[in-house]
């Protein structure tokens, strides 16, 4: 039991400290930062953008004239036509909706409503990727061939799929490799299999043996151990 307290420990702590989709392309020193995001140093038509939101780094493409380009979920265009309010900034209440709607668009902002307070890192990613990038305006004529709605997951492809794409022309997500490398460590952990076991036979003794809990109960700690 000491043993399966300590391994729910751990893993709480690494998702605690693990940011749900938060980019690591370095890490302590290495960060370039660039101070607040409403006053960035010279920024040219093409950059690589990143700023960090609630659970993730979100990215965009800068267009030049205090315009950014970038895929993000949001509810509104589900509920409303109304433009001006689907225009208007998009809160982190929307986004987080829109992602589990799997709706997105690729829409043009202001560098202040894209950055949404925080602070913005400019083509941080050009020193981690092999790949060299395309002309600053290649990247940004990328980017505005793609505005509108666009086909979203919160795994295989968001907002840093679509800026890797316009820029290096191979969509891919840090964010999404951390997050499965998360999970498959949890998933390999052998102790996975008791636990869930355990909590198979708790819902069996409080809800009954029926099919809805008798094959979960079997079913998931089988697959885990399989997968292990």
């Amino acid at each position: 039991m000491l043993q399966l307290l300590t391994f729910l420990v751990q893993k709480f702590s690494l998702l605690s400290k693990f940011s749900l989709f938060e980019s690591h392309w370095f890490d302590g020193d290495n960060r370039d930062t660039r101070g607040p995001c409403a006053a960035p140093p010279v920024l040219r038509r093409g950059d690589l953008l990143e700023v960090p939101r609630t659970l993730f780094t979100h990215f965009g493409i800068y267009l030049g004239e205090n315009k950014v380009a970038h895929l993000i979920p949001d509810i509104l265009p589900v509920l409303t036509d109304n433009n001006k309010l689907i225009t208007s900034v998009v809160t982190n209440q929307r986004l987080i909706l829109g992602c589990m709607c799997k709706c997105a668009t690729v829409r043009v902002d202001t560098l202040e409503d894209f950055a949404y307070g925080s602070t913005i890192l400019v083509n941080r990613m050009d020193r981690a990727v092999k790949a060299q990038p395309f002309s600053n305006d290649n990247v940004a004529k990328r980017a505005e061939k793609l505005l509108g709605a666009f086909p979203y997951s919160l795994l295989w492809n968001n907002c840093e799929h679509f800026v890797t794409h316009c820029r290096y022309g191979s969509a891919s997500s840090h964010q999404t490799e951390k997050f499965c490398e998360c999970l498959k460590s949890i998933i390999r952990d052998q102790r996975s299999v008791i636990i869930s076991g355990l909590l198979g036979i708790i819902s069996i003794v409080c809800f009954g043996m029926v099919p809805s809990t008798t094959l979960p109960t079997i079913l998931i700690p089988f697959t885990l151990w399989m997968a292990g």
